[in-house]
């Protein structure tokens, strides 16, 4: 089974109709996070957390998320980041991207409330968190590209149109 109807059958399997084509003749969407990659593309609706205040929150208290959305933290400039599930009573998986818009690393199913520092492991730019397991189930992996408006277009791979 090739990798575009794998992830057909997942996104049928969740509930959702595989509409993402028609999305990606658009340009980037201010509350839209695109992901491509050997599996096909995918678009998450997120909240962005750009302030201080926004990231420290960022998923707390969440009893739960729709299945294509998620949050999108973006730093100033590239650093050394990690997170933790202080007060995430939800399963996230945390994919971590560097200034050109490309995964760096993916973290699968980061534990409610767990403190356990989880580092991204190479310098880090943005994080885009979505729902536990999801990234495996859809193909994300490092390497694979991001797209927003809310990440520098000089610098990426596949900026906005």
């Amino acid at each position: 089974m090739g990798r575009l109807h794998r992830l057909n059958a997942v996104l049928f399997g969740l509930g959702l109709v595989w509409a993402a084509v028609p999305a990606f003749a658009q340009s980037c969407s201010e509350n839209a996070v695109d992901v491509r990659g050997e599996f096909g593309k995918v678009r998450f609706r997120v909240e962005l957390a750009l302030t201080p205040e926004e990231q420290a929150r960022g998923l707390m208290f969440r009893e739960e998320m729709a299945q294509l959305a998620g949050m999108l933290f973006v730093y100033p400039s590239e650093r050394s980041v990690s997170f933790w599930m202080r007060n995430t009573l939800i399963p996230l998986d945390m994919v971590f991207i560097d200034a050109e818009g490309q995964v760096v690393r993916v973290h699968e199913n980061a534990v409610p409330l767990d403190e356990t520092a989880i580092p991204a492991g190479a310098p880090t730019l943005a994080v885009l968190e979505i729902n536990g397991g999801l990234a495996r189930r859809l193909g994300i992996d490092a390497g694979d590209e991001v797209r927003s408006p809310a990440l520098p277009q000089d610098t990426a791979v596949w900026p906005c149109e």
